[in-house]
């Protein structure tokens, strides 16, 4: 009976996969297809997903396109993920060790305020955060990108968790020892919470190298464009080249797939245990 019961589930989760890679696997072939073949197999057979004419001119096209320089996209949103990525676990995981170690007046009500902060949502924050990087001169700039970006509620709350179940006894071994706080903060908390870095770090970079709202706002220099945003200009008023779309999208996707695949332990490790601890 249970044997049976694994094979369902086995089964039930296959299904839930292919449901789940069948539109990536779709977009990866249709970055392949040239224009008139796009839309030609819309029924469910093997051309759905391969193609009968293979082609590298839509990737060509992406690439060398004068117009819009998406290498000078990906270059950028990189830049800026990766910033905001590094001053998110900086500065996160200083404030995240103050709230679960260390003891100062009205922690309880800061701590709760930032939670607060959570169920507010990011729309609600738009024309303020815009009218304040316009007072400050950051319109179409780099800071106006990373500056607002710097601070994770959530990833405050998740360090948190994880800071929290570093045993007192460990850091007031290393006081005795000599070390100053900031040395047992890096040498004994933060090596205990890497699955949670990881996790926020990974969470983080995805979110900026997504993000297209906010750039569309704040960036008019084409050539500082983010890659989202980019990728949008492929449509018009006169259309849109799907097949440009979907190489475009494919190129954008490699450098998260890299990400998580190398990554992907410390990750699963990380919402696992935080959910625990959570």
């Amino acid at each position: 009976m249970k044997r049976v019961t694994s094979i369902v589930r086995l089964i039930i989760m296959i299904v839930i996969a292919l449901i789940s890679v069948a539109p990536i696997l779709w977009m990866v072939a249709g970055s392949f297809r040239p224009y008139q073949e796009l839309f030609k197999y819309t029924s469910l057979n093997i051309h759905l997903l391969i193609p009968v004419e293979w082609t590298g001119r839509n990737f060509h096209n992406v690439i060398f396109n004068a117009r819009n320089p998406f290498l000078r996209y990906i270059w950028n949103t990189l830049l800026v993920a990766s910033i905001v990525t590094a001053l998110v676990l900086i500065i996160n995981s200083m404030a995240a060790f103050a709230f679960a170690k260390l003891r100062f007046r009205f922690k309880t009500f800061v701590f709760a305020l930032f939670m607060s902060a959570m169920i507010i949502p990011g729309e609600v924050t738009l024309v303020p955060n815009y009218l304040l990087m316009h007072d400050l001169g950051w319109l179409n700039s780099y800071k106006a990108l990373i500056v607002p970006s710097m601070l994770s509620v959530f990833g405050i709350f998740m360090l948190r968790q994880f800071f929290a179940e570093v045993p007192n006894e460990m850091m007031e071994a290393a006081r005795i020892d000599g070390a100053s706080l900031p040395r047992t903060f890096v040498s004994i908390v933060l090596p205990a919470a890497v699955p949670a870095l990881i996790t926020l770090g990974l969470m983080t970079f995805l979110g900026n190298w997504d993000s297209y709202l906010w750039p569309l706002i704040v960036i008019n220099d084409q050539k500082m464009q983010m890659i989202q945003v980019g990728i949008s200009t492929f449509s018009s008023n006169e259309g849109t080249d799907w097949s440009k779309v979907l190489a475009a999208n494919t190129l954008s996707t490699v450098p998260i797939l890299l990400l998580f695949l190398f990554l992907q332990r410390y990750y699963i490790q990380g919402i696992t245990m935080s959910g625990i601890k959570g």
